[in-house]
């Protein structure tokens, strides 16, 4: 069941999402969300979805893989809210959640009420768009709000054109 969007009501504002992996084209769903947002007066939140070790049965192991993950998840995130500063003006929301990045975005989005837009990009590949944007597609009939998929061929006035 989709809960009921707060980003127009009084003291709340419309929150773009975009998701930061390891994908050459992440970097264009950041620019297009940042620029949407800073735009229009919105605001943006990055995350970074940790999944989980299939490690229980070395507890040592998966506290080690655990802290690695964490460590690339704030490098990684550090990095596109820079870019989100330096390029819309807009200072993001960082979140960090662990577990199935595809499960995960709904929860995070039944979450926060205000999130309003999913931003992804769309890798060149010639085995399809992306891990994320495919299970994503995937599910976009019962999906709780729009998604918006950026092709990674934009450049960045290409980007702040048509935001």
């Amino acid at each position: 069941m989709v809960s009921k969007r707060l980003s127009k009501e009084q003291g709340h504002q419309r929150k773009f999402l975009a998701i930061i992996d390891d994908t050459p084209e992440c970097d264009r769903a950041v620019m297009y969300a940042a620029m949407r947002a800073a735009k229009t007066g919105g605001a943006l939140t990055l995350t970074y979805f940790i999944e989980p070790a299939d490690f229980q049965h070395w507890i040592g192991v998966e506290e080690i893989m655990r802290a690695e993950a964490r460590d690339e998840a704030d490098g990684q995130l550090a990095r596109f809210a820079q870019m989100a500063r330096e390029k819309a003006n807009l200072d993001p929301e960082i979140v960090i959640r662990e577990g199935k990045t595809a499960e995960e975005i709904v929860k995070l989005i039944e979450d926060d009420q205000d999130i309003a837009i999913l931003v992804l990009a769309a890798g060149e590949s010639s085995e399809g768009p992306g891990p994320l944007v495919s299970s994503i597609a995937g599910r976009s009939a019962i999906f709780p709000i729009p998604v918006v998929v950026v092709p990674c061929s934009m450049s960045d006035e290409e980007i702040d054109a048509v935001t």
